[in-house]
């Protein structure tokens, strides 16, 4: 959701004042209506993108053969076993958790954008590369802020994702996850994972943002809307680029990522079991063990799905919201 709001003043910078003209800034919503909206259409984008995550959790944590399914047979395994609330578990908890959040992210994101976008108007810069610094500041300070709220919310479901799993503890719901937790390692326990999350979460949100300009400046290029182009797109062939451009920079974002994320996934969810606490060190040495270097790219299908689809709704669905939001003239 941090990474959303950059969209608008992306657009700008890759197809010249046509795009421009269709661009609404953050200026022109009304926030409460922005925010509402926002909570519908996002939950029901999380909600239908669920299961993928649900798949690609259990195959990074589990050991023996189902790490080495594919995505597709764990999924009929869990729907088998489970049913389909099982590739729904700790969706609850993840949609009405991520409310606050989503709110704290966006208004994070916006507000330091603005502010850097001002403060660097006398700088020798063109204005593609104060945008791409304003949103590389505000994506900073946004993943701080957002981090500090979801590396929790993220512990609380992915435990309870992989509930059934051989080893894995069960839980009565997210408060039991947070009471065992905090009993056994304290507040700390919920933040498994901050700092790799911390480390990692800035350079994923910049490479996803390079690899949807590279790839929204090509096809607008290729569709002839080039800087001195004076047609103006249709409202369709700016979904249409737009969603395409996200497909592609999910896509490339997950094969770069996946690794640091099953890492990450690994830490927050499994014990050592008498071996001290889990560290990134312990936690991708006993990955090597198991399954060496291919260990790393363990759930990458249902990755590569959830985060390709994952870029094509967000994009849409935030311009939807945007739409939607506009204040009255």
């Amino acid at each position: 959701m941090a990474a959303a709001a950059a969209a608008d003043t992306s657009e700008a910078s890759t197809a010249g004042l046509a795009l421009a003209e269709a661009n609404i800034n953050w200026q022109r919503l009304d926030k409460t209506r922005f925010h509402v909206i926002g909570a519908i259409l996002f939950t029901a984008q999380q909600g239908a993108l669920h299961p993928t995550a649900v798949v690609k959790t259990r195959m990074q944590v589990a050991d023996g053969g189902l790490s080495h399914m594919s995505g597709f047979a764990v999924f009929r395994r869990i729907l088998r076993s489970d049913g389909i609330p099982g590739v729904f578990r700790g969706f609850g908890t993840t949609a009405v958790g991520a409310l606050p959040g989503r709110v704290l992210a966006l208004t994070s994101l916006e507000v330091s954008k603005e502010m850097a976008f001002k403060y660097s108007e006398h700088l020798d810069m063109s204005e593609a590369s104060r945008i791409a610094v304003a949103n590389g500041i505000a994506g900073l300070v946004s993943s701080i802020f957002s981090s500090a709220y979801f590396v929790p919310l993220d512990v609380i479901c992915q435990r309870l994702m992989v509930q059934g799993l051989p080893g894995m503890a069960t839980y009565r719901g997210p408060f039991d996850v947070i009471n065992k937790v905090v009993r056994t390692e304290g507040i700390r326990g919920l933040y498994r994972g901050f700092g790799i999350t911390m480390v990692t979460q800035s350079p994923a949100t910049a490479l996803w943002w390079s690899a949807y300009g590279g790839a929204q400046h090509a096809i607008w290029r290729g569709l002839g809307y080039g800087a001195d182009s004076q047609k103006k797109p249709s409202q369709s062939e700016l979904v249409v680029v737009q969603a395409t451009a996200g497909t592609i920079a999910g896509a490339c974002s997950s094969i770069i990522t996946t690794p640091i994320d099953t890492i990450k996934t690994r830490l927050q969810v499994m014990d050592n079991h008498g071996r001290g606490r889990p560290s990134v060190m312990k936690t991708t040495r006993l990955l090597l063990d198991e399954d060496g270097w291919r260990g790393f790219y363990r759930g990458f299908g249902p990755r590569f799905l959830n985060m390709s689809l994952w870029g094509t709704s967000m994009i849409v669905t935030y311009e939807l919201i945007k739409r939607l939001s506009v204040k009255p003239e």
